[in-house]
């Protein structure tokens, strides 16, 4: 890591450090309390949404986009090199994907592909930062510790189940990986609450363990302790420094988790009960599971669910060397799981109320760092001006001047391809780009929530989409 990019990092956590001191303020219930202005909300075409994130930054051109392909060979001038995949299609005539996607290909019928996704240039083009932006809809620093997308449904829609917690995160570990402390900024309730936050699942095979007793512990002991622990929080003698909304929202958390792990609806957590078919398909790996899982929860009622193939640095669509081989190892983990998702949730008659989006914080090119005329800083470690070895072939840099991301189901117009990239780089969107905030209310809307929804926090209105700008994609829909 360069000296630039470890001093855009501690300014990164400064800023969340103030705004989470700040979502801890003890001056009461008025931080919470709504806008006077009335809000119609509109009516949602879904009912829950799955969030499939691809961390790390999804290579749009050797994914989703497919640009001029030419194969490796040592010597080959690396400018030339836009796609290190060659284009196969899809079951839709106008759509192309790249090879190892061949599963996925054959669900595009069923969804909207977005190729003209566009992120903004935060100057250093961080994980950390376009992650953070990616997930809350806002750009630290701020004063406030802002909600993530799922912990604004779960406040402002509420549980599907009252039993099933309304924000499910699974497959990304918060200890034990590098930059846990930027992963946890994001996945956080913000100013809402404990009661708004994810349930996290890193490991998806264990779910069910996270929804019973202790081994060994019979009900009436485990109820005995829940009862201790509620009392114990009741006399922290350090409660003072929290507010009565915390308090009172980090009580009823415990009481949902507690409602959960008595109820028979816990079951869907257990992955042993899937058919062996069923789990044979979609067991590629963590991310996989987690696919299934999120299927089985959604059937049960969660209202949002995010599934990551994990951001771990330098590490799965992290390609910055070796960019090729990662990414085929990538595709073999995410074709069969996504596309078996969409085909499940369409046999059970919930894709047309369940919204899927599949997205990445940016793209990546061979040559570009964020956009061109970027004052970004080159993080790539694969720096040559012609091929040599086998793991400088692939797309190392971090692009953001258009991606691509796909949606299913939840009213979204089936078979259409929105928004294009230029065919020669730089791979820029050239047709109805689509910002972060537009996307943010586009999938609001779906959920029947109004992109200028806001809460009072200090005194201030904060809003679903920043600064109440968003405005939802009206063609993706049907």
């Amino acid at each position: 890591m360069n000296l630039n990019e470890q001093l855009a990092r501690r300014d990164f956590l400064k800023s969340l450090g103030a705004g989470a001191a700040a979502a801890l303020a003890t001056n009461g219930g008025t931080l919470w309390a709504n806008t006077a202005e009335p809000i119609v909300h509109p009516e949602a075409s879904a009912d829950a949404c799955i969030l499939i994130w691809l961390a790390g930054g999804m290579a749009a051109p050797d994914t989703f986009d497919p640009k001029r392909y030419l194969p490796f060979e040592k010597g080959l001038d690396v400018e030339r090199i836009l796609s290190t995949f060659p284009a196969i299609d899809t079951n839709v005539d106008n759509i192309k994907f790249t090879a190892g996607l061949e599963k996925m290909a054959q669900v595009m019928d069923r969804g909207t592909l977005i190729r003209s996704a566009i992120q903004a240039d935060l100057g250093h083009i961080l994980h950390s930062r376009h992650q953070y932006h990616w997930h809350t809809g806002y750009v630290p620093p701020l004063t406030v510790a802002a909600p993530h997308i799922g912990a604004w449904m779960a406040k402002v829609l509420g549980p599907n189940n009252p039993v099933i917690p309304p924000f499910i995160n699974i497959g990304q570990r918060l200890e034990g990986v590098g930059e846990k402390e930027e992963l946890k900024a994001f996945t956080t309730a913000g100013f809402f609450g404990s009661e708004f936050g994810p349930m996290n699942l890193p490991y998806p095979e264990n779910a069910m363990q996270s929804v019973q007793p202790p081994k060994g512990m019979d009900p009436q002991r485990f109820g005995n302790r829940h009862n201790a622990y509620k009392a114990l929080i009741d006399q922290n003698p350090h409660r003072e420094r929290m507010s009565d909304f915390q308090q009172e929202s980090m009580l009823r958390a415990m009481e949902s988790a507690y409602r959960l792990l008595s109820s028979k609806e816990k079951d869907a957590f257990n992955l042993a009960l899937e058919p062996d078919t069923s789990r044979q398909i979609y067991d590629t790996g963590r991310f996989g599971r987690g696919c299934m899982l999120a299927r089985r929860l959604v059937d049960s009622g969660a209202r949002f669910v995010e599934v990551t193939t994990e951001y771990v640095p330098f590490l799965n669509w992290d390609t910055h060397e070796n960019g090729h081989t990662r990414v085929v190892d990538m595709k073999k983990q995410i074709d069969a799981p996504i596309a078996q998702l969409i085909l499940d949730l369409e046999k059970s008659g919930r894709l047309d109320r369940t919204l899927v989006v599949v997205a990445s914080e940016f793209s990546r090119d061979m040559m570009i760092e964020g956009v061109p005329g970027s004052t970004a800083k080159d993080q790539s470690r694969a720096r040559t001006d012609k091929l040599q070895e086998m793991k400088h072939y692939g797309l190392h840099r971090h692009f953001t001047g258009g991606s691509s991301v796909l949606m299913f189901g939840g009213g979204v117009k089936k078979g259409q391809l929105y928004g294009k990239t230029a065919d020669e780089r730089p791979l820029i969107a050239v047709e109805n780009p689509v910002s972060i905030e537009d996307m943010h209310a586009s999938i609001y809307t779906a959920m029947g929530i109004n992109p200028k929804t806001a809460f009072d926090i200090e005194k201030r209105p904060f809003y679903v989409t920043k600064d109440g700008t968003g405005k939802s994609v009206n063609a993706l829909f049907a």
